[in-house]
């Protein structure tokens, strides 16, 4: 059954909470625009409607936007994950369109120039600000599955990391449903975990032995430049694990209160990302 003859607009529909959000949208009955830049490769569920494009080029935006009464946003663009400097443009074809309601995704802790337009442009909004992603675990997916190991430093630093399924659902809430306009939603998962904890997990999903094997620092940091990362990157990562937000490694029991449903365990997300992880 179809909610509605609007559509809801999906920006980075084939991403870690884009695919999932439109899976949720359909399954639910509401019509998709899948925004994406190659709706040919895109692989997308059967129902969803895509269209090519991203937020950081407006000139597509006019089309993607008609018809749609609601629409999932993020606030960075590009390879480089920089924050969308076109804020105020994209909230102008939104309203224009008749776009009433939207999902920011934060990218940072500090306010984007489109969460700043957002609010500034008349528009029901709600900011999603999840803490790591638990996706970020396929990192270690070629050494566990070539070696039985994790190499990784800060052995005492947690994560309350959530599953993106769950970023997706509280956004799929906050689309349909009345009393989240005005919120920015702290997104985590039901567990803060250590690196040795996350590996044991890991393990036990698995049922064969994978090792933590503890990095220091400068390992760590000669590890990340040799993957190409920039020194702003590695600043970044730096900080995320030795001065982290309070948000990053307390557990919020948002995702329940807004979709219902208990946020998803780390293990679950091991269970359904197993094969990345070898035999």
């Amino acid at each position: 059954m179809t909610h509605d003859s609007k559509i809801i607009l999906v920006a980075g529909a084939t991403g870690n909470v884009g695919r999932p959000l439109v899976e949720q949208l359909l399954a639910a009955g509401y019509r998709v625009r899948a925004l994406t830049r190659d709706p040919v490769r895109a692989d997308l569920p059967a129902g969803a409607e895509a269209v090519a494009g991203n937020l950081a080029d407006a000139s597509c935006l006019a089309a993607a936007f008609t018809g749609a009464s609601a629409a999932h946003l993020i606030s960075f663009g590009g390879e480089d994950y920089a924050p969308l400097t076109n804020g105020e443009e994209i909230v102008d074809l939104a309203r224009r369109a008749g776009v009433r309601r939207v999902t920011v995704l934060k990218g940072d802790v500090a306010k984007s120039p489109l969460e700043h337009a957002v609010e500034a442009g008349g528009l029901e909004w709600t900011h999603l600000a999840p803490v790591e992603f638990m996706s970020n675990a396929l990192e270690w997916a070629e050494s566990v599955r070539t070696a039985g190991v994790v190499r990784e430093a800060f052995p005492e630093a947690r994560s309350a990391m959530i599953h993106e399924a769950d970023i997706a659902a509280v956004a799929a809430a906050a689309l349909t449903g009345d009393g989240h306009a005005g919120r920015e939603y702290w997104l985590t998962g039901p567990e803060a975990l250590t690196p040795p904890e996350k590996v044991r997990t890991i393990g036990e999903v698995l049922g064969r032995e994978v090792r933590y094997i503890e990095l220091t620092q400068d390992e760590i940091v000669a590890q990340w430049r040799e993957a190409g990362y920039s020194d702003e990157d590695v600043e970044f990562f730096l900080k995320m694990r030795t001065d982290p937000p309070i948000a990053g490694d307390t557990v919020l029991p948002t995702v329940e209160q807004v979709t219902g449903r208990p946020a998803r365990t780390f293990a679950q997300w091991v269970r359904e990302n197993a094969a990345a992880f070898g035999p």
